[in-house]
């Protein structure tokens, strides 16, 4: 297995471990709800928005370059093993429900976006997308071959 795949695997894994811990830590639970007023809190908009940027910015000081598209995965995969969990495994605790499909679906593309709009930040703040490497400096200094009689 190449050295970059083994950053992309530990990025993707510290990426949901920041998701899944921030869920915990906040103490939200997106998947369930009881009615609209209660539901949209301002720790519910600090769970969608700003977790996944923290572990967007995460993922791409672990991975570098090209992490923004590494970067949709972590929190699909925390919602899927928490939508799962709870309509599968534990049941909604007593006076919710599971948040409708159309809903749960728009909330974890809300969720991948600002973590992925983390990573992107992450990587342009690194300079890591549009810093040339080593590399290409090398190769930007050594003088084409001229050909002969011009």
């Amino acid at each position: 297995m190449s050295p970059r795949w083994k950053l992309g695997i530990a990025a993707f894994m510290v990426g949901s471990a920041i998701n899944y811990f921030g869920d915990r830590a906040l103490g939200v639970t997106m998947e369930v709800y009881r009615d609209l007023l209660t539901a949209f809190s301002g720790a519910w908009v600090v769970d969608i928005f700003l977790v996944p940027f923290v572990a967007g910015v995460g993922v791409s000081v672990i991975f570098g370059r090209g992490s923004w598209w590494l970067c949709y995965f972590p929190p699909l995969f925390v919602r899927c093993v928490s939508y799962f969990q709870i309509s599968q495994l534990t049941g909604p605790p007593e006076g919710f429900r599971l948040i409708p499909m159309g809903w749960w679906g728009f909330f974890v593309i809300l969720a991948m976006e600002a973590c992925t709009f983390g990573g992107f930040l992450g990587e342009v703040v690194l300079r890591r997308v549009y810093h040339r490497s080593e590399r290409e400096k090398a190769r930007e200094q050594i003088p084409a071959p001229r050909k002969p009689g011009r």
